[in-house]
């Protein structure tokens, strides 16, 4: 095994309840977990320590107003918190927990304990606003992550979404920012109905985000093409110190939400790809985190195929 991979799964993730035919279930992180525990090198992975972000450190990308009213509307046993974000009474501890993981893991990557790691978490994180939950997220566990990096002396971090939705919430984050390039790809027109080509940031920022819209039904081969044609030159030109992924698996072709044409090896090749770019710049440093993904084998078999990459 090529440098030390951390891993984070934590049973209070399961506690965070959507309801009755919610598509963000419980289940999606049990189908993923139970996969890898089947894998010969699931021992071989570092196990990461809980922590929860504190409310300092969520106020990196979220307002104190905004952070102290989930935590009351949870506290007091949960609802809607928007049209798609259903909370219950333990979903304000695992949103802490989420955005807590990537905090632990960028502490290890710094200290050199771990190269890489995967994150098993939800509630997931790239729709969440400054000020408000959006599309199943309450925290923006990867924005937040960025912004900690930034704190701890990086110059360039490079995030990649890659869940078939775009990653609306993490764009705004970092829209006027040259030190964050964002770069999504995600079919397009389809929900949040952000995303364009042209939105490529703005003020000293304009440039450091790269849209890369997939019309419905792109698969294996378009995805390719576009991380040869613009992906990983971006990245490439950008040199970042640090790699994240916002690893949604939702643009899996057998996905229920969605209609792009992904096969499960598209995600070990995306992943190989990516952590090239973070051994010529970054001395392989990668951090990946959960997002979307729906139909429950094709998640976690997709997942699994991530993960070994990472290896």
């Amino acid at each position: 095994m090529a440098g030390k991979i951390g891993f984070f799964y934590d049973e209070l993730f399961l506690q965070h309840d959507t309801g009755p035919g919610h598509p963000e279930t419980a289940r999606r992180l049990s189908a993923i977990h139970d996969r890898l525990q089947q894998q010969s090198y699931f021992g071989q992975l570092a196990m990461l320590a809980p922590r929860r972000a504190s409310v300092e450190e969520l106020s990196l990308c979220h307002e104190p107003d905004y952070i102290n009213a989930a935590r009351q509307f949870c506290t007091k046993g949960g609802g809607r918190l928007d049209a798609d974000t259903v909370v219950s009474g333990e979903s304000y501890r695992a949103a802490e927990l989420a955005a807590g993981a990537g905090l632990q893991a960028a502490d290890a990557m710094l200290s050199g304990t771990i190269d890489r790691a995967f994150l098993l978490l939800r509630p997931p994180g790239h729709h969440s606003l400054r000020s408000s939950s959006m599309g199943f997220c309450l925290f923006n566990n990867i924005a937040i992550t960025a912004r900690y990096l930034r704190e701890k002396g990086l110059q360039r971090v490079a995030i990649i979404d890659w869940d078939v939705h775009h990653g609306n919430g993490t764009e705004a984050e970092f829209y006027e920012d040259p030190s964050v390039l964002f770069i999504s790809t995600h079919q397009y027109p389809f929900y949040p109905g952000s995303g364009a080509a042209e939105d490529c940031g703005r003020g000293p920022g304009l440039g450091a985000t790269l849209n890369v819209p997939m019309a419905r039904g792109s698969g294996d081969a378009d995805f390719r093409q576009a991380f040869g044609e613009q992906i990983l030159p971006a990245l490439d030109n950008f040199a970042p110190e640090a790699l994240l992924i916002s690893a949604g698996f939702d643009a899996h072709e057998r996905d229920p939400l969605a209609a792009l044409e992904l096969k499960s090896s598209s995600y070990e090749w995306m992943t190989h790809r990516l952590r090239e770019i973070a051994e010529r710049h970054a001395r392989g440093r990668m951090l990946s985190f959960l997002e979307g993904g729906y139909d429950l084998p094709a998640l976690a078999e997709s997942a699994e195929a991530h993960c070994a990459a990472l290896l």
